[in-house]
């Protein structure tokens, strides 16, 4: 059996390297077939290699077609393995071989046996597929080749040598039940695979929930006691405009925490066009400059005297991100400060850097900001920080943040110029 080592050497290079495949092949399970196709294309490779590189055993022509021939029924179905017959049988004929239609003959057995295992296999535990795969290779070959000699009158052949040619038998049955095993841990590995992801989406899901009851729970809470107290007939009018405007705040709160949830679940931009950076600094400086009054604070805005400063993305979706950084950047400034927004310009780039004299952040709180659910705000959700980071990467923008404890946030949006 040594004598011909490299020769099956060769032949088990041919029969696993196509493996290296079979993840892809995998992912396309709901496919069915898409599935049949890769896999019947997958062994009907390695078939026709493995019979183009056979081992001349005692008079006969050996080679390890019975494996994918075996491996491509059983993982493929009925239809996958009556192609893969109809392959060997034509590549056969390709190759010159005589007695087609006695070798037909001889492979039918073995097709009808293939059959009833294909539509029980998928039952089977891990041993006994491996043992199904063992024993379906082995009288594979034996059966056919015994009929085939019979028919030709050549039978003496298969007594030439029986230990050599049984250990072939023993070889090739080890290597189907490693390739089943192989199939079957990978298997096994892609579904474990697929089961965290989804966890992991299941939790997202639930945590998503958690969070929306909870931010929305608080200020409906708010917005029906103060609705209790203003039922009172004793309550005097200033009282009761003071709990209108504390009703009408919390449900404005409400309206943002739905807004926030909203835009993170169709963070997407949906118009692309052209945006002149300086006429959106304007802008966001005049949107921003009522808010920034009401907590005293100054909004310096820059802009270059290049009117050819341009980038693409979503308009809305654009302003929708630096209202939102210009919000908490005006929200950090607890007594009072300035927020500047400078546009600086490179030949392939455009920066647009926002900045104030607020509280500032430390390391731990920088790395965290733009995760869902974290906030540096007693109230806030971290969704609003979160959309907006999402909408200035889907514009392949970058983001760099500086910060330091009682010195100011600054951060530096870059996005390609147009």
């Amino acid at each position: 059996m040594l004598i011909y080592f490299k020769d099956y050497l060769l032949n088990l290079f041919f029969i696993f390297s196509p493996f290296v495949l079979y993840p892809y092949i995998y992912k396309t399970k709901r496919k069915p077939l898409l599935y049949q196709f890769l896999v019947y294309t997958l062994f009907s490779c390695a078939l026709v290699v493995t019979m183009s590189f056979p081992t001349h055993l005692d008079g006969l022509l050996f080679d390890f077609r019975s494996i994918p021939l075996a491996l491509g029924s059983l993982y493929g179905g009925s239809v996958v393995s009556a192609i893969l017959y109809i392959t060997l049988m034509a590549y056969r004929f390709i190759m010159g071989n005589p007695n087609n239609l006695i070798y037909v003959v001889s492979l039918a057995p073995s097709f009808l046996i293939l059959l009833y295992y294909v539509k029980r296999y998928s039952s089977f535990k891990l041993h006994q597929k491996v043992w199904c795969a063992i024993l379906l290779c082995s009288f594979i070959k034996l059966i056919t080749f015994t009929m085939y000699l019979s028919l030709t009158d050549h039978l003496e052949l298969l007594w030439i040598e029986p230990i050599t040619k049984l250990e072939t038998y023993l070889l090739q049955g080890i290597i189907a039940g490693l390739c089943v095993y192989l199939i079957e841990f990978l298997n096994s590995y892609f579904y474990m695979q697929e089961e965290v992801i989804n966890s992991e989406k299941i939790k997202i899901v639930s945590d998503m929930a958690a969070s929306v009851a909870h931010e929305i729970r608080n200020p409906l809470t708010t917005v029906r006691g103060f609705i209790q107290l203003l039922g009172s007939a004793s309550l005097d009018q200033e009282k009761k405009q003071f709990y209108q405007k504390l009703c009408l705040e919390e449900l404005d709160r409400a309206q943002v925490i739905i807004t926030d949830y909203l835009s993170l679940a169709k963070p997407d931009p949906e118009v692309i066009e052209r945006i002149n950076v300086n006429e959106e600094v304007r802008y966001l400086s005049n949107v921003l400059l009522t808010y920034a009054n009401y907590h005293n604070i100054q909004i310096d805005g820059n802009v270059l005297q290049d009117e050819s400063l341009f980038i693409v993305g979503d308009k809305y979706k654009f302003r929708q991100a630096f209202i939102n950084i210009g919000k908490n950047a005006i929200e950090a400034m607890i007594n009072g400060g300035l927020l500047a927004i400078n546009v600086k310009s490179k030949e392939s780039h455009i920066s647009i850097v926002v900045s104030d004299t607020g509280v500032g952040m430390t390391e731990e709180q920088v790395r965290r900001l733009g995760t869902p659910y974290y906030s540096t705000k007693e109230k806030g959700t971290g969704l609003g920080t979160m959309v907006s980071f999402g909408i200035i990467k889907k514009m392949n923008g970058k983001i760099e943040l500086k910060s330091e404890l009682g010195k100011g946030t600054e951060y530096t949006i870059v996005f390609p110029r147009v």
